[in-house]
C-alpha cells in the first residue's frame, strides 16, 4: 500500500509500450550515463569512432569494462574482427565532435576524418586512440554477449593513459577530465558540482548514535 503522503506515480511497462517508446523512458531515468567514445579498426584498416552511452566497469581484477552496441554497429563488428579497441573519455570541449561521430556514416568512412578529430597510435594495440581526449583505455576483446537486439562488448583493459596535466596526487582528477554524460532524448550534461563524502563504517554507525540521527533527520 502506498503511504498517503507519497507522491503519485506514472507507470511505464515494457509489455504495454513498444520497444522504442520504452527505450526512451529507460534512457530518461538511467542518468547520467558516461560515454565510451569507442575507436575501432576494421579488417580493412579503416578506423571507426562512435559514442556509446551504455558504458561501465564490469570487473576490477582482471580489469574489464563494457559498452553496449544497440544493434550490430561498426564498433561491434570491428571489435569482433580485430579483437581490440580503445575507449576514450568524451571531454566537454569536444561535445560537437562527439555528437557528430554518432552520424551513420558508411563502414568504409572514418568518422574521425569527417569530424576533424585527431587520432594517434596507441601504446600496446594497433587501434588508434583520440589524441584530444585526456583518457584512453586500450582494450582487447574479452567477450561479446548478445542480449535481444543488443550486444554487450567486454574489453580487457591493458593500459589506461591519462594526460599528465589531469593527474594529481597519483590519480586522474575529474575537474581536469571534464567528462560529458548523456541524459534522456537529446540531452547532455557535464559534471557540475562535485561533492566528496566518505563511506560510514558499521562500527562508527553502531558506536555513535548521532550518525544515524543526522542522516534520518528525525532527531530521535
Amino acid at each position: 500500500m502506498t503511504p498517503a503522503d507519497s507522491p503519485s506515480r506514472v507507470h511505464f511497462d515494457p509489455g504495454v509500450l513498444d520497444a522504442s517508446a520504452f527505450y526512451r523512458i529507460l534512457n530518461s531515468v538511467v542518468v547520467p550515463r558516461p560515454i565510451a567514445w569507442v575507436c575501432t579498426r576494421s579488417a580493412e584498416g579503416v578506423h571507426n569512432l562512435a559514442p556509446h552511452s551504455f558504458y561501465t566497469v564490469s570487473c576490477v581484477d582482471p580489469p574489464v569494462v563494457q559498452f553496449t552496441s544497440v544493434g550490430r554497429k561498426d564498433s561491434l563488428r570491428n571489435a569482433e574482427a580485430t579483437g581490440e579497441f580503445t575507449i576514450n573519455l568524451a571531454p566537454e570541449p569536444l561535445i560537437e565532435q562527439v555528437n557528430a561521430t554518432a552520424t551513420d556514416f558508411p563502414p568504409d568512412h572514418s568518422e574521425a576524418e569527417h569530424t576533424g578529430v585527431r587520432l594517434e597510435p596507441s601504446d600496446l594495440i594497433g587501434t588508434m586512440r583520440v589524441a584530444q581526449s585526456p583518457v584512453a583505455l586500450e582494450c582487447t576483446l574479452h567477450a561479446a554477449l548478445r542480449l535481444g537486439d543488443s550486444t554487450v562488448v567486454f574489453g580487457r583493459v591493458l593500459r589506461i593513459s591519462v594526460w599528465e596535466s589531469a593527474v594529481r596526487d597519483g590519480r586522474p582528477r575529474v575537474e581536469q577530465l571534464r567528462p560529458l554524460a548523456r541524459l534522456g532524448g537529446n540531452e547532455w550534461t557535464t559534471i557540475g558540482a562535485v561533492s566528496e563524502i566518505r563511506r560510514i563504517s558499521y562500527r562508527r554507525w553502531s558506536e555513535d548514535p548521532s550518525v544515524g540521527e543526522r542522516i534520518r533527520g528525525d532527531g530521535s
